[in-house]
């Protein structure tokens, strides 16, 4: 197109395919590392336990009752977060970490990947006699 001056006029608003080209690569861009982050590095407090969500302030851990800390993050099987009160009556098999006040503070539903990583220490002692490998993500018993 001809601008009355006569010369050409190169505009990316007419041209919509570069457009449509340019979001294509960002989308890709942008969502490529987020599919890459399947792997879920635990900490070395971290222990595994059975989880029964049976209010949102208490559940069953273990077998045992409980109270969950008031900035309690659950992440679920796709690492996003949920409230407590969503899992109400459902039971998981779960890392968590306790606080210094021996409230559960971090809690991280397993996917079979991660339930198949065995052995993992269920309770503190356990953990402390154990020897932790945070690349490998894994335990091993003395």
């Amino acid at each position: 197109m001809y601008s009355p001056q006569g010369f050409f006029l190169n505009s990316h608003w007419i041209n919509t395919m570069y457009r449509c080209a340019i979001a294509a690569i960002s989308a890709v861009c942008l969502v490529a590392p987020a599919a890459a982050q399947a792997v879920r590095n635990f900490p070395q407090n971290a222990l595994r336990g059975a989880l029964q969500m049976n209010s949102p302030s208490e559940a069953l851990l273990n077998g045992q009752s409980v109270r969950l800390a008031p900035g309690l993050r659950i992440r679920g099987q796709d690492n996003m977060l949920h409230l407590s009160g969503g899992l109400l009556g459902q039971k998981f098999l779960v890392n968590y970490t306790l606080d210094i006040d021996g409230l559960v503070k971090d809690v991280w539903i397993l996917t079979a990947e991660e339930a198949a990583k065995k052995p993992w220490p269920s309770t503190a002692a356990e953990a402390q006699a154990w020897s932790f490998d945070p690349v490998a993500q894994t335990w091993t018993k003395p």
